[in-house]
């Protein structure tokens, strides 16, 4: 059984107000498609991306930048969503069990949990349409805006993407409709409109779509969190400097004569780092989460433990929201080497790199640090998050 991605991003950005198709359009640093894409790549072994001509090269750029890596292809938009997805099937070649996930690229802070969800419903009953139960009055009203009837919210469902279903299902039916003439808003309207039944599961209400320009700053605070639940943390960390070592700081391997000395890599940046997001958060220090004496640790590249960090992080509900870090180094010289440190932890916490601030200096020869015995570092980072039911900590 293959799954099948069927990337809507064929929106124009007039709602949005901008000339800019909007899911080009950066969402705490990174296009909202990138962050769609990504959310898939553990699931999907084809991703078809429809998208306007004009659209596909910034695509394919973004893509690039990215550092994505995983087999996609272009299908081209049609001129209603129902015929953008009908291109996007037409350039697959399934069997009628493989799973196909049709998802909006604006819907750009989907989760892993919500796919998992739509794929399991899809494996058991052919379909699997993420829905948010209904929590106010709804009126259905004749074109004068006068009431007609009141509908039963408790079997309402407000429905989100993806959209899954078996292609032996989804992409007969999306074919009949359209010589039929059927054009319906979503991919359960064209099974309804068959008469094949859809089965509804929970949703997520994080899981927005970006229309219009107020969407944009509430997907900003979603992936941010609560700030009014901010917190604040410090670290601080040395290593030895010694022969026969490489010195790695923030995950960039610096030419010099002299290493550091540790169980794992000994980057004594990240190091400083991750004390201070688990300080934050009460949540210990590094020695807790990874022992010197455990020997999976041995050797490890630290970036691979900040990542590891920040996912503990999550776990607990909390998410950085900015780092800054102070390496104290006599030699060697450091400034060529900022950028590079930057960019390691800007992507290891997927933060924009405006939030990530690293800076080295000497110690005028004082000290361990001046008698190049050592390098330490300080770290301070702000964190910030609330408890599943909103409340904040």
């Amino acid at each position: 059984m293959k799954t099948y991605v069927i990337m809507l991003a064929g929106g124009r950005g007039e709602r949005m107000k901008s000339s800019l198709n909007k899911v080009l359009m950066p969402v705490c640093g990174r296009p909202a498609i990138i962050r769609s894409l990504d959310a898939f790549i553990p699931f999907a072994d084809e991703t078809v991306i429809v998208a306007r001509p004009d659209d596909q090269p910034a695509i394919r750029d973004e893509i690039g930048k990215s550092g994505l890596a995983f087999p996609f292809r272009f299908a081209e938009g049609g001129i209603t969503r129902q015929a953008s997805v009908l291109n996007g099937l037409r350039s697959i070649a399934p069997d009628p069990v493989d799973i196909v996930l049709i998802h909006d690229a604006a819907r750009c802070l989907v989760k892993p949990d919500l796919i998992e969800r739509v794929m399991l419903s899809v494996k058991e009953t052919g379909s699997g349409v993420p829905g948010i139960p209904a929590t106010s009055t709804y009126k259905i009203c004749d074109g004068n805006s006068f009431v007609l009837s009141t509908p039963d919210r408790s079997k309402l469902f407000e429905v989100q993407t993806p959209q899954g279903f078996t292609a032996g299902v989804i992409i007969p039916a999306s074919v009949k409709a359209a010589e039929e003439g059927i054009d319906c808003t979503d991919d359960a309207g064209v099974l309804e409109h068959c008469g094949i039944p859809v089965r509804i599961v929970r949703g997520d209400p994080d899981n927005i779509k970006l229309t219009e320009p107020g969407d944009l700053s509430r997907a900003r605070s979603i992936l941010e969190g609560d700030v009014s639940a901010m917190r604040v943390g410090m670290g601080y960390d040395v290593h030895r400097l010694v022969p026969g070592r490489k010195l790695i700081l923030c995950g960039v391997e610096i030419p010099f004569e002299l290493g550091l000395l540790g169980h794992s890599d000994a980057d004594v940046a990240l190091h400083a780092l991750m004390d201070a997001m688990l300080g934050a958060c009460a949540l210990g220090d590094i020695g807790k989460h990874f022992p010197d004496t455990d020997e999976r640790f041995r050797g490890i590249s630290s970036v691979l433990l900040l990542r590891e960090t920040a996912r503990i992080l999550q776990e607990h509900g909390f998410r950085v929201y900015n780092a800054d870090i102070t390496i104290a180094a006599q030699q060697p010289k450091l400034l060529p080497f900022i950028a590079r440190m930057a960019e390691n932890v800007s992507s290891a916490l997927d933060l924009p790199a405006g939030r990530i601030s690293i800076k080295a200096t000497t110690t005028e020869k004082l000290g361990f640090e001046g008698r190049m015995e050592g390098i330490s570092s300080y770290a301070v980072c702000s964190v910030v998050g609330q408890k599943p039911d909103g409340t904040v900590f």
